[in-house]
């Protein structure tokens, strides 16, 4: 923020930073907290040619004050001091990368997913679900049993734009890698809708500020899932919805399942219906994470929602922001860092793009979700009632590290933090899970009295049953 010098912290912690007071600032938090924000830990982490690590340490720190401010008003006295640890942060970036299932370690990204070179460039694949790999063999005239190579022959002879556009006809995903793109999205984007004053909460302790809060999470892959991850770690009842009739990767949920319950629900059954309308009815905050328009039909545009619950807080995150011609494509992480210039700003010597050391569009913006939910949890009960409209894309937290976050210069060492060696095993913990034996990642909140793993494992996806605790 323009004026921003650094402050006095907690000892042997950096102060908060600019791009900390920049998310804390899209968020509408009072200023004068950013005083209880520090850092320590290992700070070589998360290389790259972009300030991802500013990036990832600045969501988590927003969420954690987020989180802080609103133990404060439930708990009663001082907003708790912030203390990120940047170890925790890298760690619980690349969350599902550390993920162990009775010892085996999930692979990201299938085979016929990845960059692939074109007659004029590249392009970028995301096929990591079978309905997705059928449709992009489909579109290019390739059998359902095509091996990556054949696929790496025909893309090798098309253009990079006609492989992009004949995938998008298909309702397949494929990409043009792209220079960096002067279009800049924004942040985030919040709207106060009416004055309905929100239910009454009641006390709570620090470790659950969410306590009593439900959550319907209509996400998937990783923003929204680690937004409702995170939500439920602060005591949040979160319960997933998805439809019988997309599949889900078991890896994936067990990633981001942590501390949430997960049912399937078809909203074109009336019965179905029914239950959906019947946890909503109850419901405080609803999380969807699909391109715009594509819930409308059910009912579940925000206007729509919040006509029916004015004292809602709807969140809705999408890949490529909420104006322009793509925004209603679908998207994933890989493949907005392909169309917005990350992967060639990343390129190798030899040309090949690159990508950032962590899925961090995905996981900033998740962080960056669950902070705006806690805000305006605070804000309805401190003297600022009415529903709230909150949105976000990945393209947006693109725009942000592009073009927002200045480059780290380099500085004298700060106390406790320079030169600590990075052990991602500090930050790592095991359970077990109706999955088996997990290894996953603990989560990064760091605020006094923050809770230090989540108070449950992830159930088996889409098996509890569809109702409140």
């Amino acid at each position: 923020m323009p004026g921003m010098t650094d402050r006095p912290t907690q000892s042997g912690a950096e102060p908060a930073d600019r791009p900390t007071a920049e998310a804390w600032a899209a968020l509408g938090g009072p200023a004068e907290l950013l005083d209880r924000v520090g850092f320590h830990g290992p700070r070589s982490v998360l290389p790259s040619g972009l300030p991802v690590r500013r990036l990832a340490r600045a969501t988590v720190a927003a969420c954690s004050l987020a989180a802080a401010e609103l133990a404060s008003h439930r708990a009663g006295g001082p907003v708790p001091a912030v203390r990120v640890d940047e170890g925790a942060v890298a760690t619980a970036f690349v969350s599902e990368r550390h993920l162990a299932v009775d010892g085996r370690t999930p692979v990201s990204f299938a085979p016929h997913s990845g960059f692939w070179r074109t007659a004029d460039g590249w392009v970028r694949t995301h096929a990591n679900y079978p309905h997705h790999r059928t449709r992009l063999l489909a579109a290019l005239g390739l059998a359902p049993d095509a091996g990556p190579e054949r696929l790496g022959e025909v893309l090798g002879g098309l253009p990079a734009e006609q492989v992009q556009e004949r995938a998008y006809a298909a309702g397949a995903l494929a990409v043009a890698v792209a220079p960096v793109s002067a279009t800049v999205h924004p942040l985030m984007e919040r709207w106060v809708v009416g004055s309905a004053p929100a239910r009454p909460l009641g006390a709570a302790p620090v470790d659950r500020p969410a306590a009593g809060i439900r959550v319907l999470d209509l996400t998937r892959v990783i923003a929204g899932p680690v937004a409702t991850r995170t939500l439920a770690l602060l005591g949040a009842d979160v319960l997933r919805i998805d439809s019988p009739r997309l599949p889900e990767a078991e890896d994936a949920h067990a990633d981001t399942g942590f501390g949430k319950r997960s049912t399937r629900l078809d909203l074109a059954d009336l019965a179905d219906r029914a239950t959906f309308e019947g946890l909503l009815a109850t419901a405080d905050v609803v999380v969807t994470g699909y391109r715009p328009g594509a819930l409308d039909a059910h009912g579940l545009a925000a206007d729509a929602l919040l006509a029916r619950r004015p004292e809602l807080i709807v969140a809705q995150l999408c890949a490529w922001g909420w104006t322009g011609p793509w925004a209603g494509r679908r998207g994933f992480d890989s493949l907005v860092q392909a169309g917005v210039g990350i992967a060639a700003h990343e390129a190798a010597p030899d040309g090949r793009p690159g990508v950032l050391p962590a899925q961090a569009l995905d996981h900033g913006t998740g962080y960056l979700v669950a902070a705006a939910v806690l805000r305006a949890l605070t804000e309805q009960r401190t003297g600022r009632p009415g529903g709230r409209h909150l949105r976000f894309s990945l393209a947006g937290t693109a725009s942000w590290l592009l073009h927002g976050i200045a480059p780290e210069q380099p500085s004298a060492p700060s106390p406790g933090t320079d030169g600590e060696p990075y052990d991602p095993a500090r930050w790592l913990a095991e359970v077990d899970s109706p999955y088996g034996r997990l290894r996953h990642a603990l989560p990064p909140i760091g605020y006094e009295g923050a809770p230090t793993d989540w108070a449950r494992p992830p159930g088996r996806w889409g098996t509890d049953a569809p109702v409140w605790l």
